[in-house]
């Protein structure tokens, strides 16, 4: 990861770059992944889920039974290793098994029903690094637990395209289909089996289809995707009731407005999904053209020991979220940094600006201020950087006159005003503007 070694012959210091395929978030470009999560927050928070914070590494078996063995996150993509006292444990690939650790963990699910988490952060994942595509990846996701009601799989299906929308995407699309149930499941599994079974598969995808056949409907190669061209579908082998719950959910999605597109073809990549599956996707993107989904995970509390409790949720992918609103050409910031910006001239000035600026911040206004010694010139260059709206200049002549000068940023004018007013003159200049 450094790009030099350390310290050699000719003196040169070691220089570091960061791992391949975690990517750094840096002014300004970190502002629209900010806003991107802030608004995903906002947008969650409003429909009642309360926070958890998760660990960033869990048991590795915590991993391997709530995902999947025969998923590529656990085969392939996680990040395990030993610690000192010998145990096995793995950086988190997803929320949702951690989740629901640490619900039966703490008896959320003893209370009122259904319990409704959102969670945010870094997952980790090794694969092969590619634009929206990182081994540090950074999501937003929501667990309602408790309550096995189709409306509540609509609920959480809107949020998630709300989500999206708050920020200003179109381009995107809701892809939703039904992995069946307890009831219907079983008979298609070993329907889809005999027909996989008789392909020419190689062996690994061979054993895919003994653990999970269903995961090979999620093989992106040429090749298997032509062989699967004909396999039995799960929403053509529904039960009456796995049929009516997906009904409920479609018909609620209609009555909102929420806009989506059948995929009978639609599997997630881990193993606890049932009933409602969910993705949305951008084109914009190319082959890497998700941007969030989930869907319902009846039996999986009960499999990490906890009570038989059903359970839906999403993750929304921050980083390809960035890459969408990029594609359509929309910017989630204003491009400012501050709305004001001090300019002192001179040491004097410099100490009296120092305690404007704190009056204001005190007063609930964004504000940054001219460092160093740099003259009137840099440091105006300074506010336009930080896309200020108002500059305020103090120098000696208005430093012995106790007066401070308000220059509006777009227009040039200013006018000077007593320093104990500014902040009054500042609010009403920004109110104006």
């Amino acid at each position: 990861m450094s790009d030099t070694n350390s310290t050699g012959s000719t003196g040169q210091v070691q220089r570091f770059a960061g791992p391949k395929g975690v990517p750094d978030y840096v002014p300004p470009t970190s502002a629209a992944f900010h806003a991107v999560r802030s608004t995903f927050e906002e947008v969650i928070h409003k429909s009642g889920y309360g926070h958890i914070e998760l660990p960033v590494f869990e048991e590795t078996a915590l991993f391997a039974r709530g995902v999947g063995e025969s998923t590529d996150v656990v085969s392939k993509e996680m990040y395990t290793f030993e610690d000192r006292g010998g145990r096995s444990v793995t950086l988190r690939p997803e929320g949702t098994a951690g989740v629901m650790r640490s619900v039966i963990e703490h008896n959320l699910d003893r209370g009122q029903l259904p319990v409704k988490l959102t969670y945010s952060g870094p997952f980790f994942r090794y694969e092969r690094p590619q634009a929206g595509r990182y081994r540090q990846l950074q999501q937003v996701g929501v667990e309602a637990i408790g309550v096995d009601d189709p409306a509540l799989d609509a609920e959480v299906v809107a949020l998630a395209d709300r989500c999206y929308r708050a920020l200003g995407l179109s381009g995107f699309r809701l892809e939703l289909s039904t992995l069946g149930d307890e009831t219907c499941r079983p008979q298609y599994r070993a329907t889809l089996q005999d027909f996989l079974f008789s392909l020419p598969l190689d062996e690994e995808t061979r054993r895919r289809a003994e653990i999970n056949p269903l995961r090979v409907l999620d093989d992106k190669r040429p090749e298997v995707r032509e062989m699967m061209a004909d396999a039995p579908l799960m929403p053509d082998h529904l039960s009456d009731s796995a049929r009516e719950h997906f009904e409920t959910v479609t018909g609620t999605l209609d009555d909102m407005g929420v806009q989506y597109t059948l995929n009978p073809r639609l599997v997630r990549g881990l193993d606890y999904y049932t009933k409602t599956c969910f993705e949305f996707v951008h084109d914009g993107l190319g082959a890497q053209s998700g941007i969030g989904g989930g869907g319902r995970y009846d039996g999986l509390m009960a499999q990490l020991g906890g009570q038989d409790l059903s359970g839906i949720g999403f993750g929304l992918g921050v980083d390809r979220t960035v890459l969408a609103l990029e594609a359509e050409g929309i910017s989630p910031t204003t491009g400012r940094r501050v709305d004001v910006y001090g300019v002192p001239m001179g040491a004097d000035a410099k100490r009296r600006m120092a305690v404007v600026v704190d009056r204001l911040r005190r007063a609930g206004v964004s504000v940054d201020m001219s460092y160093g010694d740099r003259g009137l010139k840099g440091a105006m260059k300074g506010a336009d950087r930080a896309g200020a709206l108002l500059a305020l200049v103090l120098g000696e002549s208005e430093l012995a006159n106790g007066t401070v000068v308000v220059r509006d940023l777009a227009t040039r004018e200013q006018h000077e005003v007593a320093l104990e007013d500014v902040e009054q003159a500042v609010a009403k200049a920004l109110a104006q503007g």
